[in-house]
C-alpha cells in the first residue's frame, strides 16, 4: 500500500512541476508542447552532466529550474496540509548555497546545494521520487510539529 500512495505522490509531484512551467509561460510559447518535452532540462544522464563546466556562474536557467523544482515541492506541501510553504534560496556565484522552505517557524526542508551548475535528474523517475520523498519528510515534520508550523 505504501508503494501506491509513493507513486502518487510522485505523480502529482511531476504533475504539479509541469503545471508551475506552464504558469511561467506569459507568451505561450510552450503551450503546445508535451509534459515531457518541458521536464526534458532537468534530465541529465551521466555523459551531460560531465560535460557542463563547473567554473563560472551557474546558467540563469538552472538556476531558475532549481527553484522551480523546489516551488514544486512547496505547492505539493500546501495541497497535502493546507498551510504555505515558501521557499528561500541563498546561492553563491560559484554554485553552492542552501535551500529551506518554511511553514510558519518551522523549517520543513533545508538542503545544502552544491555543484548547482549541474542540477538535474537521470530520469523523470528519479525527479519525480526525488520531489516526492522531499514532500513526504516536510509533511511528516509539519505533522509532528503543527504547532510551530502554524506560528
Amino acid at each position: 500500500m505504501a508503494d501506491v500512495a509513493e507513486v502518487s505522490v510522485a505523480d502529482q509531484f511531476v504533475k504539479t512541476l509541469v503545471l508551475l512551467f506552464r504558469a511561467e509561460d506569459s507568451y505561450g510559447a510552450w503551450e503546445g508542447k508535451p509534459d515531457e518535452a518541458l521536464l526534458a532540462p532537468f534530465v541529465l544522464d551521466k555523459e551531460a552532466r560531465a560535460a557542463i563546466p563547473i567554473i563560472g556562474d551557474p546558467d540563469p536557467d538552472t538556476l531558475w529550474r532549481l527553484e522551480l523544482f523546489y516551488k514544486a515541492v512547496g505547492l505539493m506541501v500546501e495541497k497535502q496540509t493546507g498551510l504555505m510553504a515558501s521557499p528561500m534560496m541563498k546561492m553563491s556565484h560559484e554554485g553552492f548555497g542552501r535551500m529551506i522552505l518554511t511553514t510558519g517557524r518551522l523549517v520543513v526542508v533545508s538542503k545544502s546545494l552544491r555543484d548547482v551548475h549541474r542540477f538535474g535528474f537521470p530520469t523523470i523517475e528519479k525527479l519525480a521520487a526525488d520531489g516526492a520523498k522531499l514532500v513526504e519528510d516536510a509533511v511528516a515534520l509539519i505533522r509532528e510539529y503543527p504547532d510551530v508550523a502554524n506560528l
